[in-house]
């Protein structure tokens, strides 16, 4: 799950990360508003006003309407309040544009007002879950305001890493080796230390998967300050945080996604046109797999579960064909919890509920595998049986083929 960077930076003034002021607003009044408070707080008559969309680059992305580009995705402001409101009303309403977002854009629904800060140096910070060591890896760079993912590939010596033990926690030796490696004076290292180990708490605390900073930088008065903030929740400890569902911005979300999840189905959209109904996330990448393999490209991931009912099976071939891109779909069960003729019910039950059009391509085994399969076949409808899982995938591959 993703956040925007007025939330994260919320997160971060929690535990103690130094953060500028800033007030997010959805109407351009709300932020001339925002800029005569901020100016008026701060001393300071510039403001920067920020997209807020579910991607990176924003600095370098532009803001479309109608065609045309109206604005930057982030655009400091120098004319005080109107001039913010102005800024504002051009980003609200358009499609941001960046490297991460895809020629379609994202439409803009909030904007950030931020203080106007004197920047000395930028840097980069993250952190992530390290899956191979296990651990949380924390990143740093002197490259800051860069992609860094340019970074890592060209220069990948620019980037310091650290990793922490889950028992002892982040240690000021490894915050200290950062912040020296970054080429920080003695007290900036002191206050880098402090705000690193406080990401870290927030870190664990939130669940996080990823927390970006980029850029960390350091002000001319020599403070160290996170001008952004890139968090991403671990979706499996949503159980632990019901907060996580204020956060969540419908804007930003594949509504199908949200319909499936609030279905108990596990669904991701993806760019082919052969749906595919599998159990297990296993199974289910092996299923994408191997459509791949034949020459096919999947429509979506989606998971129904080791104990899906009639009714799941149901739901899951409407959420399905809710892409107009999906041109046939590709049943792979293997019955263990999940008993094969309760499949075939719900296979049945939906093909004729749903008067489904596309082919239909289903592969059963397991548990009363033969029961199954017997249905399918009595059903009188036109579902294509597959003996394995390749048989199955070079199916539905040919006839989506052949239906062009």
């Amino acid at each position: 799950m993703k956040i925007h960077e007025y939330q994260g930076k919320e997160i971060f003034r929690r535990y103690g990360v130094a953060v500028p002021k800033g007030i997010a607003v959805k109407t351009a009044d709300e932020a001339r508003a925002a800029a005569e408070k901020l100016i008026a707080e701060t001393g300071i008559p510039v403001v920067v006003v920020k997209s807020q969309v579910h991607a990176g680059g924003r600095g370098k992305g532009h803001v479309y309407k109608n065609g045309a580009s109206v604005a930057r995705g982030v655009e400091v402001v120098k004319g005080g309040a109107d001039a913010a409101a102005d800024a504002a009303s051009r980003m609200l309403g358009g499609n941001l544009v960046t490297i991460q977002t895809g020629a379609e854009g994202t439409q803009v629904h909030t904007v950030f007002v931020e203080q106007g800060i004197a920047i000395a140096r930028e840097l980069y910070l993250g952190m992530l879950v390290d899956r191979d060591a296990r651990r949380i890896v924390v990143m740093a760079s002197q490259e800051g305001g860069m992609d860094i993912e340019k970074v890592a590939e060209e220069t990948p010596e620019k980037i310091l890493k650290v990793w922490v033990d889950p028992v002892v926690g982040l240690s000021g030796y490894q915050a200290r080796e950062l912040g020296f490696g970054l080429g920080l004076t003695k007290d900036q290292v002191a206050k880098f230390t402090a705000l690193v180990s406080a990401l870290y708490k927030s870190f664990v605390a939130e669940d996080c998967s990823l927390v970006e900073v980029n850029p960390l930088i350091v002000t001319q008065s020599g403070d160290v300050m996170a001008l952004d903030s890139k968090i991403n929740f671990d979706d499996n400890a949503d159980f632990r945080h019901k907060e996580w569902a204020s956060l969540r911005d419908p804007n930003e979300e594949n509504a199908t996604e949200s319909e499936a999840k609030e279905a108990g189905l596990s669904y991701v959209a993806l760019d082919g046109n052969i749906g595919c109904l599998v159990n297990g996330a296993g199974l289910a990448m092996a299923t994408m797999d191997i459509i791949a393999h034949c020459g096919g490209v999947p429509a979506n991931f989606l998971d129904v579960g080791g104990g899906a009912t009639e009714e799941a099976v149901t739901r899951a071939f409407e959420i399905i064909l809710k892409s107009p891109s999906v041109k046939g779909i590709f049943v792979n069960i293997f019955g263990g919890i999940m008993k094969c003729d309760v499949i075939a019910t719900g296979v049945i039950n939906a093909t004729r509920k749903l008067g489904l059009k596309v082919p239909l391509v289903v592969r059963l085994e397991g548990t009363n595998v033969e029961l199954g399969r017997e249905m399918l076949a009595k059903s009188g409808l036109a579902i294509t049986p597959a003996s394995t899982m390749l048989d199955g995938a070079q199916k539905i591959t040919a006839l989506v083929k052949a239906a062009g």
